[in-house]
């Protein structure tokens, strides 16, 4: 299986230089082991079926045994003995020194299980499935570090090989690495079904012991995947999933298999970002819904590559989701954090990406060039409102955007004379 390498790499090889040991957590199949091989030296595979038994009764009695082995050590799937992070936290105090160990796991761990946080030991890293242009279907023809870093240069990409079909179907087979290493397309769909099946069958009951219902955890993966890239209400999700009226679901249990979605990094909601531009109760507060990969709602949903190419507006919500995946993916070097806004007067922006030294983009996720004007006016006006708020006495001054960007499912990158620069989706890379 040949490996392509993942922005993470980078990531990875920089925390090693800096901290004792790095935690790479992310969704199951997104890639986390694969990549953490290609820096470690040594590797103790907990769910190794015929060392199992005797790996976690060994972490019972004497845990500091496992971790015997040239460093960096990998440690896979290390929820599974959770005494071994205070195990690895101790050995990185007695060795002083940077990279000694690597971290994977596909659920996040009751911290009632661990003594000590490992804050200023243990670095937390997250993955996620693969962007287009680790998977190659991106070319790269524009990146985002420079934009952000060359606000005002002329913007130079095209990518006249991968249409909105093609986005489609990248869409339906997600970012999975075992999806790009077979060679028939149609099977490549399968990874994202059998994901699903794994997740709602088995995973959500083995995140924390506690035995879920399939097909309530089914249903609630159907309506959030009906609901992808809103701010539907949580009211409203419950109200769907309990319409059938065979399936009975409180809103403590609903709660509990959400959070228990989440711990899996299946479902990863977008914060709201509330600038002091308007009115609290003008700007929305709830979350949109979101998951991990586009695939999932795809798989969800039961929905294929023919059936969205005649759906193209349920497909732009789709197109949202992948555009979130991949800039998540393309800034998580600079500590970003995404968000978005939205008001009741209509205005918006899809997507807000934040940077840690400060620096943000308004970002607008449209499929079709009929879009583009609508999507350029939001932001535009959004950075208008800004701009108006700062020129106010006594308010507290809020940084203006660095970017406005439109992700598109277009070919050709340009800047338009507002400002606003028009990216490919399929022209992007970190």
């Amino acid at each position: 299986m040949d490996y392509k390498n993942r922005v993470a790499d980078k990531v990875l090889l920089n925390r090693l230089e800096a901290m004792g040991a790095v935690l790479i957590e992310g969704p199951k199949w997104c890639g986390k082991t694969t990549t953490a091989m290609q820096q470690a030296k040594s590797i103790l595979q907990l769910q190794d079926v015929d060392k199992r038994e005797e790996y976690l009764a060994t972490a019972a009695t004497r845990p500091s045994n496992l971790l015997v082995g040239e460093c960096p050590r990998l440690i896979d799937e290390w929820q599974d003995a959770p005494v071994l992070w205070d195990a690895v936290r101790v050995k990185v105090d007695e060795r002083g020194i940077p990279g000694q160990f690597i971290l994977t796991g596909s659920n996040t761990i009751d911290n009632h299980k661990i003594v000590h946080s490992g804050t200023g030991r243990i670095s937390r890293m997250e993955m996620l499935p693969m962007s287009l242009w680790e998977s190659g279907e991106s070319n790269g023809t524009v990146s985002l570090q420079h934009l952000f870093d060359n606000p005002n240069d002329d913007i130079e990409g095209v990518n006249e090989n991968f249409s909105v079909n093609d986005l489609i179907f990248a869409a339906c087979r997600g970012g999975w690495p075992a999806a790009l290493n077979i060679a028939n397309k149609k099977s490549q769909l399968q990874i994202a079904k059998n994901y699903l099946v794994s997740v709602y069958k088995n995973d959500v009951s083995r995140v924390d012991g506690i035995s879920r219902n399939p097909k309530l955890t089914l249903q609630i993966l159907r309506s959030y995947a009906r609901n992808i890239s809103t701010l539907a209400k949580t009211s409203s999700l419950l109200a769907d999933v309990t319409s059938s009226g065979n399936i009975d679901c409180t809103r403590p249990t609903f709660d509990n298999y959400v959070e228990a979605l989440e711990k899996l990094f299946v479902i990863q909601d977008v914060e709201a970002w509330c600038p002091a531009i308007r009115s609290k109760t003008a700007i929305r507060s709830g979350v949109k819904r979101c998951f991990c990969d586009p695939s999932i709602a795809v798989a969800a949903l039961n929905l294929s590559p023919e059936s969205l190419q005649i759906q193209l507006k349920t497909f732009g919500f789709l197109f949202e989701q992948m555009c979130i995946r991949d800039l998540r993916v393309y800034s998580y070097d600079y500590f970003s954090s995404v968000g978005y806004y939205h008001d009741r007067y209509g205005l918006e922006a899809d997507v807000v990406l934040h940077l840690d030294d400060g620096r943000y983009a308004l970002i607008e996720c449209k499929l079709g060039s009929k879009e583009i004007e609508e999507g350029a006016s939001h932001l535009c006006e959004l950075h208008r409102l800004i701009r108006e708020h700062n020129q106010l006495e006594n308010q507290m001054p809020i940084s203006e955007p660095t970017l406005k960007l439109i992700l598109t499912g277009g070919q050709y990158a340009y800047r338009r004379n507002d400002g606003v620069c028009v990216i490919p989706l399929a022209c992007l890379k970190p």
